[in-house]
C-alpha cells in the first residue's frame, strides 16, 4: 500500500529510474526517478548537518524551482514536516507563520534571506537558516537512509489565508497527501506519459497535491516554469510536450485576455483542470470555445489536501457550474442541526474521507469547530446536491448575503455580471443596509477598451437577475483582492469599497 510520499518516489525510483519526474522549461537539467530517490536522501543528510531530526517543521520560503521541489519532497519523504510559507503574505503574516509553525529550520532562496532573518529577530527561539537557489543547489555526497514515516506522521503544515484573523496551520499527514494523489490520478486517468504545466507556486495546495504528488503516483511528470506566465504559457506548455494543464479561474480570464494560440501548441492538451474557485461558466464556454481543449472543473480545500470533488473527464458526462461529484471521499450537504439535507436542497457541504486533515496546528477550538461528532468535516461553503451526485456550491456561508430575510448568493450576482460584454470580473458582497439589513454591492472590473457606466450595469441585471436581486451599488474597480487560491476575498470589498454605501 503506497501510503507514504517515501512509498510513492520509491515505488516509481524502482519501477521506472530513468523516466522524467521534473522538467524544467527554462532548460535547466531535467530530474528523473532515480535520482529524485537519491536526491531525497541527500536531503535529509543535508537536514540532519543542520540539527533538524525527523519530526521537526521545516519552513521554505522560496519561489518555484527544481531544487525547491527537491527540498520538499526531500524533506517529506524521511520524516520531517514541511511548512511552505506563502510569499504573498504580508509580513506580519509571514512571521506569525513562522513563529506559530514551531520550525527549527527555515530554508530560504537568496532574494528572501534578508526579510525572513529580519522577521526571525522577533521570534523568542533558534531558528536556523539555510539558503538555497530555488533553481539549483550544490547537493553533497552523502546520503542518508532514514527509517520510512509512518502514514499518520503530520507531513505538511499549510496555513489557510482567512478574510479575517489569522491564517490556521493545516495539519495533513502522510496517508492524507498519499491518498489525494493516488485519488487524482484515478480520477483524471492519468498514466505514466502525461505531463502537467505546473505554473501554480509550490505553497499553493492544488500545486502541491495535484502538481507535485500526484505524478508520483501515476508515474507522469510535471514541467515546472518559474511562475505563471500568460505570455509564454502556451509555448511553455507545448515545448514541454504536456498532455493537461492545471489552473485556477484568474488564469483562465488572462488565458482569455491574451493571444490565442498556434493549433500546434494545443494540439497535444487533453484537457485543462480548473480549481481552487467556481469557474464562472461564461468563461468555461469561452475558453473551450477559443482555444479547443476541454476544461474539467475540480473543489477542494486546503483541509483536504485539495481537490474533494470533480466533473467527469468526459465532457458529455459533466454537469456546467457543478464542482463535480465526490472525488476520493464521501460528501453531503448538512443543515444547522448538522442532520443531512435531502438532494436539491441547499446546506452546508461536509466531506469525510482519507485525504481529511488531522486538524489545526495549536487550534483545538477551531479543530472542534470544524468536525461534526461523527467526523464530518464542515468546509463553510453552501451548496446543494443533485439527484446524480452532481455538488454545486452557491457561496461561502460567511459570505452568504441575506437581504430582507431572503438567502442570496453572491455567485448568482457575479454570473450575471460577467455575462455582459464589457465585464472582465465581478465579485458581490453584502453591506450593511437600514431597511434590509444588507444590501447588494457589485465590484466590476471592466474588459480593457470596453466602458459601461452604472446605470447600465442596473439595467443589465434588472433584466438577468430582476429587481430584488440586482445590486444597489456598483464599484468600477481595477482589480478585485484574491487570496494565493485565486478565490476573490469577498469580505475585503467592504472594507475598501463600501464605506460610504449605507
Amino acid at each position: 500500500m503506497r501510503s507514504t510520499v517515501r512509498a510513492l518516489v520509491d515505488h516509481q525510483a524502482s519501477l521506472r529510474p530513468d523516466a522524467t519526474y521534473a522538467l524544467d522549461c527554462d532548460g535547466g537539467p531535467s530530474l528523473n526517478y532515480g535520482t529524485l530517490a537519491k536526491r531525497c536522501r541527500q536531503v535529509s543528510a543535508l537536514l540532519l548537518a543542520q540539527g533538524s531530526v525527523p519530526g521537526d517543521t521545516v519552513s521554505v520560503v522560496m519561489p518555484n524551482g527544481q531544487a525547491t521541489l527537491q527540498w520538499v519532497l526531500g524533506a517529506m519523504q524521511s520524516g520531517w514536516c514541511v511548512s511552505p510559507v506563502n510569499l504573498l503574505s504580508q509580513a506580519d503574516q509571514m512571521r506569525y507563520v513562522l513563529d506559530h509553525s514551531d520550525c527549527s529550520l527555515v530554508i530560504v532562496s537568496p532574494d528572501w534571506e534578508a526579510p525572513v532573518r529580519a522577521l526571525l529577530q522577533d521570534i523568542p527561539r533558534d531558528i536556523s537558516v539555510l539558503v538555497s537557489a530555488p533553481d539549483h543547489h550544490d547537493w553533497p555526497e552523502a546520503e542518508a537512509d532514514l527509517p520510512a514515516p509512518m502514514p499518520d506522521a503530520i507531513a505538511l503544515l499549510m496555513y489557510t489565508s482567512g478574510t479575517t484573523g489569522q491564517p490556521k496551520g493545516v495539519m495533513l499527514t502522510q496517508a492524507n497527501l498519499a491518498a489525494n494523489a493516488v485519488a487524482i490520478s484515478a480520477e483524471h486517468a492519468l498514466q505514466a506519459d502525461d505531463r502537467v504545466l505546473a505554473v501554480l507556486p509550490l505553497y499553493h495546495i492544488n500545486a502541491f497535491a495535484v502538481t507535485m504528488l500526484a505524478p508520483l503516483a501515476h508515474g507522469g511528470s510535471l514541467a515546472l516554469p518559474p511562475r505563471f506566465s500568460a505570455a509564454r504559457f502556451w509555448e511553455q506548455a507545448s515545448q514541454s510536450a504536456c498532455t493537461w494543464i492545471n489552473v485556477v479561474p484568474t488564469m483562465i480570464s488572462y488565458l482569455l485576455d491574451g493571444a490565442a494560440p498556434t493549433p500546434e501548441q494545443t494540439r497535444g492538451l487533453r484537457f485543462c483542470r480548473s480549481a481552487s474557485a467556481a469557474l464562472p461558466p461564461e468563461h468555461l464556454r469561452a475558453f473551450e470555445q477559443r482555444f479547443g481543449i476541454g476544461i474539467i472543473e475540480t473543489m477542494g480545500l486546503t483541509e483536504t489536501v485539495a481537490p474533494s470533488f470533480s466533473n467527469p473527464l468526459d465532457p458529455q458526462l459533466r454537469k456546467l457550474g457543478a464542482v463535480g461529484r465526490a472525488s476520493g471521499c464521501e460528501a453531503r450537504v448538512i443543515d444547522t442541526t448538522l442532520a443531512e439535507l435531502p438532494d436539491g436542497q441547499t446546506g452546508e457541504i461536509a466531506i469525510r474521507g482519507p485525504n481529511v486533515m488531522r486538524g489545526y496546528y495549536k487550534n483545538p477550538e477551531a479543530t472542534a469547530a470544524a468536525f461534526t461528532p461523527d467526523g464530518w468535516l464542515r468546509t463553510g461553503d453552501l451548496g446543494r446536491r443533485d439527484g446524480d451526485g452532481f455538488f454545486f456550491v452557491t457561496g461561502r456561508i460567511k459570505e452568504l448575503i441575506i437581504k430582507g430575510g431572503e438567502n442570496i448568493a453572491p455567485r448568482e450576482i457575479d454570473e450575471a455580471l460577467l455575462k455582459h460584454p464589457a465585464v472582465l470580473d465581478a465579485a458581490a458582497v453584502g453591506i450593511p443596509d437600514r431597511h434590509y439589513g444588507q444590501e447588494i454591492m457589485a465590484c466590476v472590473v471592466l474588459r480593457p477598451g470596453h466602458s459601461a457606466d452604472e446605470a447600465a450595469l442596473r439595467a443589465f441585471c434588472l433584466t438577468e437577475l430582476g429587481r430584488y436581486k440586482t445590486p444597489k451599488v456598483f464599484r468600477l474597480v481595477a482589480d478585485l483582492p484574491r487570496g494565493p487560491s485565486g478565490k476573490v476575498q469577498r469580505l475585503k470589498l467592504v472594507d475598501l469599497y463600501g464605506a460610504a454605501t449605507a
